[in-house]
């Protein structure tokens, strides 16, 4: 049964796939990014949905227009709440070479903004009928895969956003929502590279299959695309 989903960072990659696919699947999705104006391939599919997609100007560092977008949104039941929206960060993430300043941008968009996101859009989705949170994580911020070293900067972004995750599975269980954390693959996307070897397509495929089957135990887990737990 089709639901409503909300997506961060939906003008591109892995984001543009899942409201691409969602809206075929005939679900309602709110997909935001910063300048809907300029998403342009993100337009053209919207024109195609009979209605089925909105779209929406959200900066995900902003946490007043996080507020506003979810008054704005009052009484909707989100089903899903895919916080997608993501950055590497700057280049210069090795040991002695960190941009500090851009480690602060990173933080507040890989690891704030999903806790802000959720904070504001809670009661959205506790109103709906599959009350799922969904945070993209990934590898990069697994202690236990970290054998290479390196990447501070978004390596740090994503353990944090993991803890986040963690903790919020805990605070919403009372309440019957699941909350599950991503990697979605290497993936050929402008943060993935053109040599990554799976396609947004695949990744976002796999992740809608995850997404369907998801129970209450599966709540704070941390899963890849495939469908397989991956270790913190």
């Amino acid at each position: 049964m089709a639901g409503t989903i909300l997506i961060t960072g939906a003008n591109r990659g892995i984001g543009l796939e899942l409201a691409t696919q969602y809206a075929a699947d005939r679900w309602r999705v709110l997909a935001c990014c910063r300048e809907p104006q300029m998403a342009k391939d993100l337009r053209s599919i919207c024109e195609t949905t009979s209605g089925r997609m909105s779209l929406y100007p959200l900066d995900v560092t902003d946490n007043e227009r996080i507020r506003e977008l979810a008054i704005q949104l009052k009484g909707e039941a989100i089903d899903i709440l895919f916080n997608n929206a993501g950055i590497r960060g700057s280049d210069r993430q090795s040991f002695g070479n960190v941009d500090v300043e851009a480690w602060i941008q990173t933080l507040r968009v890989n690891t704030i903004a999903p806790l802000k996101m959720a904070e504001a859009f809670v009661e959205h989705v506790a109103r709906s009928r599959r009350r799922i949170i969904a945070i993209m994580g990934s590898i990069m911020g697994s202690l236990s895969e970290n054998a290479s070293g390196n990447q501070y900067v978004y390596r740090s972004s994503k353990a944090a956003v993991h803890m986040v995750g963690r903790s919020l599975a805990v605070d919403l269980r009372s309440r019957n929502i699941i909350t599950v954390l991503f990697h979605p693959g290497w993936v050929k996307t402008d943060m993935g590279g053109a040599s990554a070897p799976v396609s947004p397509g695949d990744s976002a495929a796999g992740l809608r299959q995850v997404l369907a089957c998801l129970s209450q135990k599966d709540s704070g887990r941390f899963y890849d695309y495939e469908g397989n737990e991956r270790p913190w």
